[in-house]
């Protein structure tokens, strides 16, 4: 009877030391389960999505990002009142403005500054139109290194395939918004304050105003298109579409 009950409790300690062991290996699974994917799902792969979901979804993150930015940059104070897209002095005309101070003038530069930003804010609501078919020169690699990049890996690769184009249609819009605001006007209106400070320093040397403000327009709008982007990859509640979900939940494979 001794032996019996002596079996019979160390069959019971085995039992219960592996059904303890299984429980402690499915629990570890899944903690590392959730570490990976952050929920008990399997998370979807990249290389689970169809060309066709990679390339609709980046498209859709971009147009977001881009409806976006333009509703934030392209009104009154869009760029003049936002000190991370705000348009300053062009360092070649630093020096005219310290003549304009000494000349008691600071509002003559801070009109100029401020003409330049109305512009931008102008001429930025326009560039929705033109943000169309450079998402067509994307291949797979390229949307799956997208996918899986730094969270403006969209607009990055948008920047660099597009940047030239942009930059080329968006001058002559530019150009109307500068003459519009009083651009010209109020950089000449500089010009003539510093005029003794120049004559001593020497003349700055040709400005192109308007591919100035050409440029910072576009560096302000992409800043903002990459901060939705940004914004989508990390905040689930910003994925406004199924296929936002689906893309930006993906996980690299």
């Amino acid at each position: 009877m001794k032996n019996y009950r002596t079996i019979s409790i160390s069959l019971l300690t085995s039992l219960l030391i592996g059904t303890l062991t299984l429980t402690a290996h499915a629990g570890w699974l899944d903690t590392l389960k959730q570490d990976i994917s952050g929920s008990n799902a399997a998370p979807v792969g990249v290389t689970s999505l169809t060309q066709g979901e990679m390339y609709d979804g980046l498209k859709q993150a971009l147009s977001k990002g881009v409806q976006t930015a333009v509703a934030n940059l392209g009104h009154d104070g869009g760029y003049l009142n936002n000190l991370d897209v705000k348009i300053p002095l062009p360092d070649s005309l630093k020096h005219v403005q310290q003549a304009a101070h000494m000349a008691g003038q600071d509002k003559v530069a801070d009109d100029f500054i401020a003409t330049m930003n109305h512009a931008a804010e102008q001429a930025v609501p326009q560039a929705a139109a033109i943000f169309g078919d450079a998402i067509t020169k994307m291949n797979v690699d390229d949307a799956k290194a997208i996918l899986a990049g730094p969270d403006d890996a969209a607009t990055q690769y948008f920047r660099k395939t597009s940047n030239d184009q942009l930059t080329e249609k968006m001058l002559p819009i530019v150009k109307q918004a500068t003459a519009k605001t009083g651009v010209t006007a109020a950089y000449k209106q500089l010009m003539q304050y510093g005029g003794s400070f120049t004559s001593f320093m020497g003349q700055p040397k040709s400005f192109d105003l308007d591919g100035y403000v050409t440029g910072k327009a576009l560096d302000g709008l992409f800043k903002m298109v990459a901060a939705e982007e940004k914004n989508i990859r990390q905040n689930p509640v910003a994925r406004s579409t199924d296929l936002l979900k689906k893309v930006f939940g993906a996980k690299p494979q």
